[in-house]
């Protein structure tokens, strides 16, 4: 454990016994956490909001989102996902077998209320963390389409940063009988109750979630993404999760906003000025659901009916200009 400032997240390691290390069965899996706590709560206890990276990324580098929730008031925790994050290295079930990402979360937050109240609790994330947001409050991938995918029957695009992914698998976990009937942990309902509201940011998977599971939430959840993604392309990745959950809504974060404007270590100015937006505007949607007091809110994410529009390109959702 360390604590580097005022600028500076508390780090802590907390392992879960009930998951194995991807690399070494006999310890348990690591969950590193990134704790800020807030300059001027909005409560006591103050609400939380936990912050899921993108592929290949990690807790450490989620300022951009961190920074304006903290700023806000909120209690903030950003993690880093074993197997999937840049600090400590990969593996392929960290970036494929991906409903053990809001485990990670679950675990984390009954640690942290073991030793403390929770006030209320908000999941954020980008690309991938948007699923693992997403499954807090019921979204389930379909284990059909992910055998699909382990077999190669659905093609999966490229990961530049675990070039070879599936093969890696598939030399660490041969695909058998045994392999298919572990995909039931796929089908788990993985949602935590604790969670109450969602942002999503470029989210990831939507075309490996059941439309079923997406129909059930209940929570509110705002939505932003790039009009020229490409990684998590509009139609694909995010329309899912926008038409299929009944309290979504959300916007385009501009047409020519790329996947990499929300990560790159040098962005232009551009995509600086991205970054603030969608970070205040996740801050203004968590003191709108989590905060009690409104001040911030943005119109734009009340719940809207699911069957209202979006353009291929994701420059806005028709009612929510």
């Amino acid at each position: 454990m360390t604590i580097c400032g005022r600028e500076q997240p508390l780090i802590r390691v907390l392992h879960d016994e009930s998951r194995p290390d991807l690399r070494d069965p006999a310890r348990p899996r690591p969950v590193r956490l990134y704790l800020w706590e807030p300059d001027r709560p909005l409560a006591a206890p103050a609400p939380l909001v936990v912050v899921s990276h993108g592929t290949g990324g990690s807790g450490s580098t989620m300022q951009w989102l961190d920074r304006p929730l903290r700023e806000a008031g909120f209690r903030v925790v950003a993690l880093d996902h074993h197997g999937n994050n840049h600090v400590d290295g990969y593996e392929p079930e960290g970036f494929l077998h991906v409903w053990e990402r809001p485990r990670d979360v679950s675990f984390a937050l009954d640690v942290l209320a073991r030793e403390q109240p929770l006030g209320p609790v908000g999941a954020a994330g980008f690309s991938l963390g948007g699923y693992t947001a997403a499954a807090l409050v019921g979204a389930r991938v379909d284990p059909r389409i992910v055998w699909a995918v382990l077999t190669g029957a659905v093609p999966l695009p490229e990961i530049p940063e675990f070039p070879g992914v599936l093969e890696a698998l598939r030399k660490k976990h041969p695909l058998d009988e045994s392999s298919r009937r572990g995909l039931d942990a796929a089908a788990a309902d993985l949602s935590d109750p604790r969670v109450r509201a969602v942002f999503q940011v470029a989210p990831g998977v939507g075309a490996l979630v059941t439309r079923e599971s997406l129909a059930a939430v209940r929570v509110p959840v705002g939505i932003r993404w790039g009009g020229a993604d490409t990684v998590n392309p509009y139609e694909a990745d995010v329309r899912p999760y926008l038409e299929h959950i009944p309290t979504a809504s959300g916007r385009s974060a501009g047409p020519d906003v790329r996947h990499s404007d929300f990560f790159a270590p040098e962005p232009a100015a551009p995509a600086v000025r991205v970054r603030v937006r969608v970070g205040r505007e996740a801050a203004a949607f968590f003191r709108r659901h989590l905060g009690g007091d409104g001040v911030g809110a943005d119109p734009g994410d009340a719940p809207r009916p699911a069957s209202a529009g979006a353009d291929r390109a994701g420059a806005s959702r028709s009612d929510d200009a």
